[in-house]
């Protein structure tokens, strides 16, 4: 079957045409270039000049005489007529301007492609404007007269900004379009060539009265991409328009529609596959490339309904494509530098006395861009920040860890963007620094992404030049988000080499053997009712607007054509029912199904990726004689109850933490943590007894560390993160909770002395080492450890550890010795019975003692003492006595142990 171009060529050349003397204009600039290959081909024996071949795009700007500029430079001059219009109204500023305007200018674009007459339109949007909100109102207030006033003023906006433009010879796609078929008379009247009209379907008002103009001064033929099936079916929205032009239009009253094939009905096998997940997508159009011959991929197009599809796309092309010509062009928000500079702006635009925030801070020390430019500066500044728990950072503060040289850098970054134009230069440097810090050879594709952010900011730098309204960071902020959305990497290949990927417009014209289309899903293939605009869908039915019905049926048109001529098509839909795109495949698909065309070979598919069972084995190291040495030196410095609780919790740990020496990496704490807290209120108590050691305690004594507390938590809280606020918000909550704790404690120690008892302090936070006789090791073996507080309550040795956390009665009494080594449960126990020890090892006593955890959540239980019991339902003993000891220490030695032996492999734990 040949492609529609070719049988356009063919039938011009069984006219006779001289191709020389022919004008082409077909709807994309790609249609034309395929249509020169067919020209190429058709007259490769041949001699003869080639005719001109234009877009529709192009012959609208040659006609209308102006020159067409982009969405940025519209909206500024539009601004400038906003403001030089009604002057003596209150006017907005630009940053505000922008957020409606867009959706004006768009109106207007629409307005002017399809030549409505603008004074009685805009006399009905403000009736209607005023009618829908304000005609229950009796008395109309400020706000009202003044939104009222807006859309009374609209047309003289609207006259003025369209004047302002031609005056100056330039215009928005609309007033082109306007403009041109205001022309087509004298073009006519000036021009003999023939006009070729290739391959046409939705056009506006003014594309009609051209074509019309053309056709009925004989200067033009045209060919539409007709199909019988759809043209025979009313309810086809494919053939909507054409029916349109066929019934409605004054040629065809006197002249034959032609171009009417019988393509879609054809043999076709189409496959209809449900896959989850836009990734799925990808992967599965990955799949089915890899299964076409390299013959039939030159003959092959994948096109993407959704172009965000493109990446994962690439990513999962397979090695047979050996070329690849890509239409669209990668999205230049897409590309990594883009999240730095979005970083540099949200820094720059939240503004706080205090200084610059650190997650901004972190945010662009971390990305790559900031590497280039500051080397392991970078590193050292994270690390300084999160060391020093900066909250807020002075420029000066990071400036002083640099060199000279890296402080021109840093000044970029982070020194205030107070005005618009200041923020424009710095991002200059920044780009231009960038560029001097990468490879031309080993980094070429991120240099190419650095020279069109060199293009984005040079072009803020000429509008805020030529415009004096970008003053704000802010303003700036979004348009530079609007150039980022408009701007793209285009790619470079050969055009007629290899598969096509393109997206649903760059197909226009165009025909393939075999045709992939992805995200055929509602919402995308079509795009559904979304309509930014402010003209009601009423007053766009009634002076024949698009809506969204016409919209539809260009998808629609699209789509169908686009397989018309294709034998094997594969449509792939996502499942998934959530997010953007998701879950209901497109009416298209359905539609597909209902027709029913004999020779279409229909197939429907669930796709899924195979996922593999992955049996999650444990982590298992191996000891060796370099871990062996590592552990003899631990045990001789002093192996602490923390260490050996973690390797019960989960040996893993203990490699990672005390054999590898891994710690967790500093974090900034906006909040105070639960660490923080503790070593708060243990440095706290540690203050205030401190003086008491040797001393029995008073209720002076306690009345006197009541009156200080406040100081004392103020103090330590300081010492701990100097910068850190606890005056507001959570933190103050965290500063007042760790009062409450220390206050009842006092209180619950004051009430017991006032009940009659003596508690007299013996040590505060001291160091305890003692050595352990394990034989069978063969080398010498310390634990150590800082116990909270040792004293005498009513002459009862009692060692005490603090916990700010929860703790229970149940969590230091035992039943069984042989579990104290295997759960965690019991880490408490192992702790308290550890400091009870060496302070035993250290003064040996003749008469028992005991230890126990003092809760600063559960204080209401007191002092929570360690004892064991025989039975579930047995007394408890709270005596610590050499027997005691004897069976503790064989579980610690068993322990020990077992960390030491070779053959024991450090296994982690399940959770």
């Amino acid at each position: 079957m040949d492609s529609f171009l070719k049988e356009v060529i063919s039938e011009i050349e069984k006219k006779g045409h001289n191709i020389s003397e022919l004008i082409f204009i077909l709807p994309s600039k790609r249609a034309g270039l395929f249509l020169k290959r067919e020209l190429l081909q058709k007259y490769a024996d041949k001699t003869a000049l080639a005719p001109v071949i234009i877009s529709i795009e192009e012959f609208i700007t040659q006609l209308s005489g102006l020159r067409q500029i982009d969405a940025v430079q519209t909206l500024f001059e539009f601004y400038e007529t906003y403001l030089n219009t009604h002057t003596k109204l209150e006017k907005e500023s630009l940053e505000t301007f922008s957020s409606w305007a867009q959706t004006l200018i768009y109106d207007f674009n629409e307005i002017d492609r399809y030549c409505i007459d603008n004074e009685s339109f805009f006399s009905y949007l403000s009736g209607i404007q005023d009618l829908n909100h304000w005609y229950l109102q009796k008395e109309k207030t400020e706000l009202i007269q003044r939104y009222i006033s807006f859309w009374n003023n609209l047309s003289d906006y609207y006259t003025n900004f369209k004047n302002k433009l031609l005056g100056k010879k330039i215009g928005y796609q609309g007033l082109l379009y306007r403009r041109a078929s205001e022309n087509i008379s004298s073009y006519i009247e000036k021009n003999a060539y023939k006009h070729v009209l290739v391959g046409f379907n939705a056009l506006n008002n003014a594309e009609q009265t051209i074509f019309q103009s053309l056709l009925e001064a004989n200067m033009a033929e045209i060919y539409w991409d007709a199909d019988t099936f759809f043209l025979e079916n009313k309810y086809h929205e494919a053939s909507l328009f054409l029916r349109g032009y066929k019934n409605q239009w004054n040629y065809y009253k006197e002249h034959q529609f032609e171009w009417i094939k019988d393509n879609f009905s054809s043999t076709k096998d189409i496959k209809l596959i449900g896959v989850p997940k836009n990734i799925g997508q990808a992967k599965l159009a990955g799949q089915i490339l890899k299964s076409i011959s390299p013959k039939s991929i030159e003959n092959t197009a994948l096109v993407l309904a959704d172009e965000s599809l493109l990446l994962p796309v690439l990513n999962s092309l397979p090695e047979s494509i050996g070329s690849l010509n890509i239409t669209m062009g990668l999205p230049l928000r897409d590309v990594p530098l883009t999240s730095f500079f979005e970083l540099l702006f949200t820094l720059h635009k939240a503004k706080h006395p205090k200084g610059l925030y650190y997650k901004s801070v972190l945010e662009i020390l971390n990305s790559q861009p900031a590497h280039w430019l500051l080397g392991s500066l970078a590193n050292q500044l994270i690390t300084k920040i999160s060391r020093e728990n900066l909250i807020f950072i002075s420029l000066e503060k990071i400036q002083n860890e640099a060199s000279h040289a890296k402080n021109e850098v840093l000044e970029l970054l982070f020194s205030p963007w107070n005005k618009a134009s200041n923020a424009i230069e710095q991002c200059r440097k920044i780009v231009h620094l960038l560029k001097e810090s990468l490879d031309k050879d080993k980094d070429s594709l991120e240099l190419e992404y650095v020279y069109h952010f060199h293009l984005i900011f040079n072009k803020l730098l000429t509008l805020s030049n030529q415009y004096q309204y970008l003053t704000t960071v802010s303003s700036l902020y979004h348009l530079y988000k609007d150039l980022i959305r408009s701007e793209t990497l285009d790619f470079i290949g050969e055009p007629f080499r290899g598969l096509q990927l393109m997206g649903m417009l760059e197909s226009r014209c165009l025909d393939f053997e075999t045709v992939i289309i992805t995200s055929v899903n509602e919402g995308i293939l079509p795009a559904g009712k979304s309509m930014n605009s402010f003209i009601p869908y009423d007053l766009k039915r009634a002076y024949n607007l698009p809506t969204y019905k016409e919209k539809d049926a260009i998808y629609t048109y699209h789509f169908y054509r686009l397989i018309q001529r294709a034998k094997n098509v594969y449509l792939i839909y996502n499942t998934e029912d959530e997010g953007v795109g998701g879950g209901e495949k497109s009416r298209f698909l359905h539609q597909l199904e209902i027709d029913k065309i004999p020779a279409h070979q229909l197939s429907k598919y669930i796709a899924s990726s195979e996922v593999p069972t992955l049996e999650k084995a444990l982590l298992e190291i191996e000891k060796d004689d370099t871990i062996l040495q590592k552990i003899k030196e631990l045990a001789l410095n002093g192996l602490s109850p923390s260490a050996l609780t973690s390797y019960i919790r989960n040996p893993i740990d203990f490699y990672y933490k005390y054999v590898l020496g891994i710690r967790e990496t500093d974090q900034v704490e906006e909040t105070i943590a639960a660490n923080t807290l503790g070593t708060v209120i243990h440095n706290t108590l540690e203050n205030l007894y401190k003086p008491l050691e040797n001393k029995f305690v008073t209720t002076e004594d306690i009345a006197k560390m009541i009156a200080e507390i406040d100081a004392e938590i103020k103090y330590h809280f300081r010492k701990e993160y100097s910068k850190l606020d606890i005056t507001q918000g959570k933190n103050l909550l965290i500063f007042e909770v760790a009062k409450r704790y220390i206050y009842n404690f006092l209180k619950a120690e004051e009430k017991m002395l006032k009940s009659g008892s003596q508690l007299k302090i013996i040590a505060i936070e001291s160091n305890l080492k003692t050595e352990l006789k394990v034989p069978e090791l063969g080398f010498p073996v310390f634990i150590k450890g800082k116990v909270d507080r040792i004293d005498e309550l009513d002459g009862q040795l009692r060692i005490i550890d603090y916990k700010t956390g929860k703790v229970n009665k149940n969590d230091v009494v035992l039943t069984d010795w042989d579990v104290i080594t295997e759960d965690y449960k019991y880490s408490k126990a192992i702790q308290v019975l550890a400091y009870g020890y060496m302070h035993y090892n250290e003064q040996p006593l003749s008469d028992s003692f005991q230890a126990g955890i003092i809760s600063f959540k559960n204080l209401k239980e007191g002092f929570l003492k360690f004892g064991t019991k025989a039975s579930v339902r047995g007394k408890v003993d709270y005596e610590i006595t050499t027997e005691v000891f004897d069976e503790y220490l064989l579980q610690l030695k068993k322990l020990i142990t077992e960390i030491s032996s070779l053959e024991i492999p450090f296994t982690e734990k399940e959770v």
